[in-house]
């Protein structure tokens, strides 16, 4: 990098002290978790003292305490203004670390400004509202109710689907306050999930439901007509209805899919699986506020001085 031997000697202590990586620093390099190799490639790089720093999602691979560790850095080097080129597709490490986006789609720059307008342009880009022709963004691409929603999200390839078929669920998505369709979801903006169904029979009042799980298949939220006391009435065959469920998904960042389920009660009041898809839609949650666990509590907070 162009140091001195010297140079190389006075900062090689605080190198090894930021890797971290304990007894592994005397191992030879080939052995290393990709892990190792990251927190050891970073500390050499940020300890030398940049003028301009590229991190290309290297804190991808380190734990928590490493990646609170390299933020801290990061905000040391904001203080001497010195420029960082963060690249990243971590929403909230954006909105919470940079002053300016630039978005990248095919190697050609279509976005440069501000880090808000940024994000809401990258997950249109994601969602496919980008304007090829002009390379330009949508702007209030709002959806009809006639129109195929499951083309702007990423649908599971291996949802599993069954059911007696009463009825279809035939689409589905989620959208903002704006309908827009949305995949990346922050935590503080009302979404609406919808669930779009044909009837084959008549079906005196069905029940609607969704649950959330997170990548580890495990529930996180849910609800259905029935908890909520909506009454759905004879849904004839050969209709068509929309389902909408409206909500804040106060969940921490990272990948989920929602399940979706059209069902019924017998006259034993057993349930009858009408149609049902498990982890159908893969979206991802983002928070412009760091959350401990898996979902934010919102909590307000009050300090004051005991007079």
């Amino acid at each position: 990098m162009g140091l001195t031997k010297q140079q190389i000697e006075n900062k090689k202590q605080e190198i090894i002290d930021f890797a971290d990586i304990g007894e592994h620093l005397y191992q030879p390099v080939k052995t290393y978790s990709s892990g190792m190799f990251a927190r050891l490639a970073f500390a050499c790089a940020i300890n030398v003292d940049p003028d301009i720093l590229i991190v290309d999602e290297v804190l991808s691979v380190g734990d928590m305490a490493f990646q609170l560790k390299c933020f801290k850095k990061f905000e040391q080097f904001k203080e001497k203004n010195k420029t960082i080129i963060f690249v990243s597709h971590s929403i909230n490490d954006i909105l919470n670390n940079c002053n300016r986006a630039i978005i990248l789609d095919s190697g050609k720059k279509i976005f440069d400004g501000g880090v808000k307008t940024g994000v809401d342009n990258y997950k249109r880009l994601i969602t496919g509202m980008l304007d090829d022709k002009n390379n330009e963004f949508a702007k209030n691409k709002n959806t009809e109710d006639n129109e195929e929603w499951k083309k702007y999200f990423t649908v599971n390839p291996e949802m599993l689907t069954y059911g007696n078929k009463e009825a279809e669920i035939t689409d589905f998505g989620i959208f903002n306050d704006k309908n827009e369709p949305v995949s990346l979801i922050d935590s503080q903006e009302e979404v609406s999930i919808k669930v779009k169904a044909k009837f084959y029979k008549d079906i005196e009042c069905p029940t609607f439901s969704m649950t959330i799980k997170n990548f580890n298949g495990k529930e996180m939220c849910g609800t259905n007509t029935s908890f909520r006391n909506i009454y759905t009435g004879l849904c004839k065959s050969g209709e068509e209805y929309i389902c909408e469920f409206k909500q804040k998904l106060k969940l921490a960042p990272g990948k989920y899919t929602i399940s979706l389920s059209c069902s019924r009660y017998d006259p034993n009041g057993e349930i009858v699986v009408i149609n049902r898809n498990y982890d159908a839609l893969i979206f991802e949650m983002m928070s412009s506020t760091p959350i401990v666990g898996c979902f934010d509590i919102d909590t307000q907070i009050d300090f004051k001085k005991i007079k």
